[in-house]
């Protein structure tokens, strides 16, 4: 079941191949502000659909982690980083980290949410 989504202005707007089995909140200082909850994807998996310009990026700390975000109206859209489901970032398998509260006709209650605590690990 492919899913739609878009930041509150629609300018940038996403595609997913599936819908997410679980989403993640993650409590790291960005995360937290933000108020995402992240669905993971591989990179073939996501598309973006309207043109780049339209997102802006913010890079923290290490700039390992590309935030990316509206240019327009702000909101957290994806984030695109090394898989670190290991526990060390994973260059050769990147993952795009969606913010599953942008989905369209997606009810977020029905997934259970696991929480990352980003605060201390990294």
């Amino acid at each position: 079941m492919r899913l739609q989504g878009s930041c509150h202005c629609g300018r940038t707007r996403f595609e997913v191949d599936t819908a997410p089995a679980s989403v993640t909140r993650c409590t790291c200082s960005i995360c937290s502000k933000r108020g995402a909850l992240w669905a993971y994807y591989t990179p073939d998996s996501f598309r973006l659909l309207t043109d780049g310009d339209d997102v802006a990026t913010y890079r923290w700390g290490s700039e390992t982690v590309k935030l990316n975000f509206c240019a327009t109206c702000g909101c957290g859209t994806f984030n695109e980083s090394p898989d670190w489901s290991k526990g060390e970032p994973d260059f050769e398998h990147p993952k795009i980290g969606v913010n599953a509260r942008l989905f369209d006709d997606f009810d977020l209650d029905a997934v259970p949410v696991e929480t990352i605590d980003g605060r201390n690990l990294w």
